[in-house]
């Protein structure tokens, strides 16, 4: 079977290899195989095979296959899988080794494709809708809290949310307008910030190229300053974010798309009570196994229900992985790139 890998972490163009790999064993019990046909790749993805910021890059015995979500057809099934089928079609998350042409899969983790998802849809189905789901109990948290504090106004604060052109961010945004929440968009340039403004005409979107975009945030807010923001940028906008929190408030970071660094010291966490919360859709496994149905079944939902949330970039095949590795990088993407290898 074909399979993505790489044996160091670094740029992923230069350590990501296309390898013929040993096909798995059976399926042990609890377990089914998968034949994977559509996968994303996610920025988180990326960052898995680069490597973090301050931790040293690492060097692997055995290679790795990046990859935790996708969708496909079961293969087989072990002992005991009773909900699942060979021919059936599936989504998965969290299953290493997606880069790859066959997958094995905890038969808890992989999820039945409603009727009328198309394969590209299903390939989205878990990780992104999960990734909202997240998000918005952490701004539930940080605007309500223990006590109940509606930063003085006797409602929720306003939100503010970067990369809101993202897939997560349109998720935000629709979510945003289901709930009611006073979301003010950021994205990076005017094209983006038009784009968005048609999508979601409701909320307004602000690019940051522009020089006074701070202004602009207090006016689409009233003059109110933001009770939470959702950073999935960070790098040095990181600064310049917590000057838009009100007293009190939260600075939600899900992601590092951005680039240089913000000193912590500078952004005046304990005069003006600020938090900074990291929230990883890495944590989803310590939910409990109910709770964990839930947030699929909410996901195969919004799949079934609002596919136009689900937006596909570009699909390349496995053995085109640098280019889908450019265009997950290309300046004003919309959507997600998809990885696809055929049915069999």
């Amino acid at each position: 079977m074909r399979a993505i890998t790489h044996d160091q972490q670094g740029e992923a163009s230069q350590v990501l290899r296309l390898r013929e790999q040993p096909t798995p064993s059976a399926p042990a019990a609890g377990q089914v195989h998968v034949r994977v046909l559509s996968r994303p790749v996610h920025p988180g993805d990326l960052a898995g095979v680069q490597g973090f910021p301050g931790v040293p890059r690492q060097r692997f015995a055995t290679p790795r296959i990046p990859g935790l979500e996708g969708m496909g057809v079961v293969e087989s099934v072990g002992e005991g899988v009773r909900e699942l089928y060979a021919g059936q079609r599936v989504a998965f998350f969290p299953v290493p080794g997606a880069w790859s042409e066959l997958v094995t899969a905890p038969a808890d983790l992989v999820v039945p494709v409603p009727e009328g998802v198309s394969d590209e849809t299903a390939a989205l189905m878990l990780v992104n809708p999960i990734t909202l789901l997240i998000l918005l109990r952490a701004v539930e948290d940080a605007q309500h809290g223990q006590r109940g504090e509606t930063s003085g106004h006797g409602q929720a604060g306003p939100v503010v949310q970067t990369a809101a052109g993202s897939s997560v961010g349109k998720l935000v945004s629709a979510a945003a307008l289901k709930h009611d929440i006073p979301l003010v968009n950021l994205v990076r340039g005017a094209a983006g910030a038009e784009t968005l403004r048609r999508r979601f005409p409701g909320l307004p979107t602000i690019s940051t190229a522009d020089a006074d975009w701070r202004a602009q945030v207090r006016d689409a807010t009233g003059g109110r300053r933001a009770q939470v923001v959702l950073d999935a940028v960070g790098g040095s906008l990181t600064g310049e974010l917590a000057g838009l929190l009100d007293d009190g408030g939260t600075l939600i970071t899900y992601g590092q798309l951005g680039s240089g660094s913000t000193p912590l010291e500078s952004v005046a966490l304990i005069p003006r009570g600020l938090t900074v919360r990291g929230v990883s859709i890495g944590r989803w496994m310590t939910r409990t196994p109910d709770e964990r149905v839930e947030d699929v079944a909410f996901a195969a939902g919004l799949a079934a229900t609002a596919p136009e949330l689900f937006e596909v970039a570009a699909s390349y095949d496995l053995a085109d992985f640098a280019q889908a590795v450019d265009h997950v990088r290309r300046p004003g993407k919309s959507g997600t790139v998809l990885l696809t290898s055929p049915a069999s």
